[in-house]
């Protein structure tokens, strides 16, 4: 892969991992118009989505900063708790419980973890499906295409009003499902699970909140995943640059491309991205058939 090569492809990733037109699907296409092939499995695609995993962290440090805290105050809570109830098991003198789920910021890191559990699950039992899957053009063009109509149901989607404490464990575990699914090249992760919060009642602004910072963990995952086997890889010094340099160039352009979405959300407008899926599946499509 040369540097020019990587450039492209950062700013494929951080444009296409907020814009609701799949990352993962144009990485996809865009390895097969440009010939790369990295020898390394997922680990550039991997590292693409580190550096707009990075974007996410800046673009929201305020609300995970107040996350990580309350994170915290909940383990806190809890293990006093469960002294708690090994005090009043063996004394009459009986302490009251801390409430551990106290604000809506603790509710939502609990959202979070929620929505992570069937997302990891769902992604590592699609490993080997999207590892085989992202070498073809057919399976990231259908995809396109139901990514497409999933937007077009976002855009007829009335607007919720549930934020953090309204939401459910069982709305959390229903968007948590929907983003491993959307590990599939091509099925947007952003357009997939934006859709299933809406449709679960929740607010607009809050769902692309919460779309965005559930992220989090499950690229957090995959990278720590890819990081295990990085020293099994033959990777050479020129790779490693571009690796990196792409990296650089996915987290700046991802960074510009969140405000966009914020601001694309907030006026409900997925019918032009629905139909540039549905142009660029169907291209993907009858490519895989004639090149």
């Amino acid at each position: 892969m040369t540097i020019l090569q990587a450039i492209i492809m950062g700013i494929v990733q951080g444009i296409a991992e907020f814009l609701p037109i799949s990352s993962s699907g144009h990485l996809s296409i865009m390895k097969h118009i440009l010939h790369i092939n990295t020898d390394t499995g997922l680990l550039f695609d991997v590292m693409l989505h580190f550096g707009t995993l990075v974007a996410v962290l800046v673009s929201f440090w305020k609300d995970i900063k107040q996350l990580i805290i309350e994170g915290f105050g909940i383990l806190g809570d809890f293990i006093v708790n469960i002294g708690r109830l090994v005090h009043n098991l063996h004394s009459k003198d009986k302490k009251e419980y801390n409430k551990v789920i106290s604000s809506a910021y603790r509710k939502f890191v609990m959202l979070i973890v929620v929505s992570t559990i069937p997302t990891g699950i769902v992604a590592l039992l699609l490993k080997e499906v999207v590892e085989v899957t992202s070498e073809t053009l057919i399976v990231p063009g259908l995809c396109l295409l139901l990514t497409g109509v999933l937007l077009l149901i976002a855009d007829r989607t009335v607007s919720g009003k549930k934020r953090a404490n309204d939401v459910t464990y069982a709305n959390a575990g229903i968007i948590g499902l929907t983003q491993g699914i959307a590990t599939l090249p091509g099925l947007s992760r952003s357009g997939t699970t934006i859709t299933a919060c809406l449709s679960c009642g929740l607010d607009t602004n809050f769902a692309v909140k919460y779309s965005f910072i559930m992220s989090i963990p499950a690229i957090f995952g995959a990278v720590i995943l890819q990081i295990k086997d990085f020293g099994t890889l033959a990777v050479e010094s020129t790779e490693v640059v571009a690796y990196v340099i792409g990296t650089i160039i996915a987290a700046i352009v991802g960074y510009i491309c969140i405000k966009t979405m914020l601001v694309v959300v907030r006026g409900k407008k997925y019918k032009g991205f629905a139909y540039y899926c549905f142009v660029v599946g169907t291209i993907a499509v009858i490519w895989n058939f004639v090149a």
